[in-house]
């Protein structure tokens, strides 16, 4: 991977790790248009229904395939996935967008959502990905809560990830939720950022509401102003949780480092208000044979804007994230290429 060698320098004019995490989502929307994806409907077992976005165009039928798993409501067309399904199909590597329930334009079949520590729906989509592709090598991206969701199934299903899964991404992962909410809890910046994702997670529930148990939760539970209280108020009794402690001791993944048999590159920023640089978990991955993690001195969450025009240069995320993935499977891409 040749960006290892080379030094990150974030835009001049951006250093500031909130700038960052704002101002990356506006710019990259402005360059990125709306991706054309194959749509596939997916029924779960329980009968939930989830969209699979497919891009492949020009992609070899048995080219490898990388799965993204999307931010806490982020979805095929968020502006940080694009990104990533674009360069990928740049390289001829096939991408499937796991679209959680109840977003990316499906209605919420079921009274179940999701959250940071349930990996149930995205083993089934594997499961279904690898018998439609049994002879091609898939890895997966989790980005932000996806990548939560990612590292909980590798840490919870190890001889099963290893055999499905031949390479996996973290990008802005909050390895420590305990840390990564008391940071975004802080005013005055953290805790407006915080306040805007708890306002989408309200507004995403009020559309879910058409299903009659989600009222039953708690009547209040779509005013909450912050992540903690949203989840609460509504994650924790949806799936049966003590508490929110009980549920976020369950989430976070720092102290999983050695249960991942998969090899597993991670990016994330020193600066990030998710995830304080004390709770990034790096003398684990050092003792770890199967975990490398990156760390870069700015970058904010899912920012990484480099260069001072950084609208006109290749995204940060995306050459690391294609560059790992073709130098896992350099072997596939020689014979490729010939």
């Amino acid at each position: 991977m040749p960006v290892l060698n080379e030094k990150f320098w974030p835009t001049l004019w951006c250093v500031e790790s909130r700038l960052q995490t704002v101002l990356a989502g506006f710019l990259r929307s402005t360059v990125l248009p709306h991706v054309k994806y194959r749509r596939e409907l997916f029924q779960l077992k329980d009968g939930g229904e989830v969209a699979l976005d497919w891009l492949e165009n020009g992609c070899e039928p048995q080219a490898p395939i990388v799965i993204i798993l999307p931010g806490l409501t982020g979805t095929s067309q968020a502006d940080y996935v694009k990104c990533l399904a674009v360069a990928a199909n740049k390289i001829g590597v096939r991408t499937v967008v796991f679209n959680n329930r109840g977003l990316g334009g499906v209605m919420l079949k079921t009274p179940r959502t999701y959250c940071a520590s349930n990996s149930e729906d995205f083993e089934e989509v594997l499961n279904y990905v690898h018998t439609c592709n049994p002879n091609v090598r898939i890895g997966a991206t989790g980005i932000s809560m996806g990548g939560l969701v990612l590292g909980n199934f590798l840490a919870a299903h190890q001889e099963k990830a290893r055999n499905l899964i031949s390479a996996a991404m973290l990008i802005s992962v909050p390895w420590n939720v305990f840390k990564g909410l008391e940071n975004i809890e802080k005013p005055v910046l953290n805790l407006m950022l915080n306040n805007y994702l708890a306002s989408a997670l309200c507004q995403l529930g009020k559309r879910m509401a058409h299903i009659s148990s989600l009222h039953q939760l708690d009547d209040k539970a779509f005013q909450s102003r912050t992540i903690r209280e949203f989840d609460s108020k509504f994650t924790v009794k949806q799936f049966g949780f003590k508490d929110v402690q009980d549920y976020y001791q369950h989430a976070t993944l720092h102290t999983k480092l050695h249960l991942i048999h998969v090899p597993l590159f991670c990016l994330n920023a020193a600066d990030d208000p998710f995830q304080p640089i004390e709770a990034i978990p790096i003398e684990e991955a050092n003792l770890s044979e199967n975990v490398a993690i990156m760390v870069t001195a700015r970058g904010g969450h899912i920012g990484f804007l480099e260069g001072f025009f950084p609208l006109y240069s290749d995204q940060y995320i995306s050459k690391v994230f294609s560059q790992f993935f073709r130098a896992v499977w350099e072997e596939k891409f020689d014979v490729l290429s010939t």
